[in-house]
């Protein structure tokens, strides 16, 4: 029985269909082993103090596939704002008949976000960078929190390749934010690996990313992108380049550190 409550899917992206060459397949699958060794490492190490952030991008369902594949005993949560598309309520659902599994799901504190949206209004993250800021602390810094208590460590799936603020990611480093261990298994793939890898073991995934949203937040902070940009740049548009981070996974400069304190001295008046 269909129950996804969405229309089919008007358009088809291509850039979600990488041509499956020889080249292409071997890299692959080179990568996913690379990526399972090392993810298997991490367990050896951190055991039970390990958890994954899943935010269902196309990055996270292959992490998710290599997880489940591999067998890993491997915690994994997923950061529900409360403002997600339908689309990615959909995938969670897909994900979980998939893998026989449940996503542990950590949601905002319900008296923070009231206290936000009655100070500022239910869209005010779109007038000025510290109230997007704010927005972004309440709906996912202060779950994140909660979700890393007690972990040593914490799995993403960024790469380097998806946006300027990625540039010279690692695939071990020390989370600025947190003090944790952030683990990277994909730093070095790219896109076409990742939509191959999809496309090899049919992974589910994301519907709009057939509808050119290679980026997937908030549904009123993303957008579909134009051929040529960048493909971060339906996060946040109104946004210098940046800016284009919510706190998550933002390299903690001395400016940065400035600017947050800014930002709560600012709304804090």
């Amino acid at each position: 029985m269909n129950t996804s409550p969405l229309p089919p899917l008007p358009v088809r992206n291509p850039a979600t269909r990488p041509a499956l060459t020889d080249a292409l397949r071997a890299a692959t699958a080179e990568k996913a082993t690379a990526a399972r060794d090392f993810l298997t490492e991490a367990v050896a190490e951190f055991g039970g103090a390990l958890t994954f952030a899943n935010s269902l991008g196309a990055e996270d369902v292959v992490l998710t596939d290599i997880i489940f594949a591999a067998r890993l005993p491997i915690d994994i949560f997923l950061l529900d704002t409360g403002r997600l598309p339908a689309e990615t309520y959909v995938l969670l659902a897909e994900l979980e008949a998939r893998y026989r599994t449940r996503l542990q799901l950590f949601f905002p504190d319900a008296g923070a976000v009231e206290n936000y949206v009655r100070a500022h209004g239910i869209n005010a993250f779109y007038d000025s960078v510290a109230l997007r800021r704010a927005c972004c602390r309440v709906r996912k810094l202060d779950p994140l929190q909660r979700a890393l208590a007690g972990r040593k460590a914490w799995i993403t799936g960024l790469r380097a390749a998806q946006s300027p603020t990625r540039d010279g990611l690692a695939r071990r480093e020390t989370d600025a934010g947190s003090g944790l261990v952030k683990l990277n298994p994909l730093a070095d793939w790219s896109e076409a690996e990742i939509w191959a890898h999809i496309r090899l073991r049919d992974v589910p995934f994301n519907a709009l990313h057939e509808r050119f949203y290679p980026s997937i937040g908030c549904a009123p902070c993303t957008r579909a992108i134009s051929l040529g940009e960048d493909l971060r740049a339906g996060r946040w548009w109104w946004e210098a380049p940046e800016n284009k981070e919510c706190g998550l996974h933002a390299k903690r400069t001395p400016a940065m550190t400035a600017a947050l304190k800014h930002d709560d001295d600012h709304l804090a008046t």
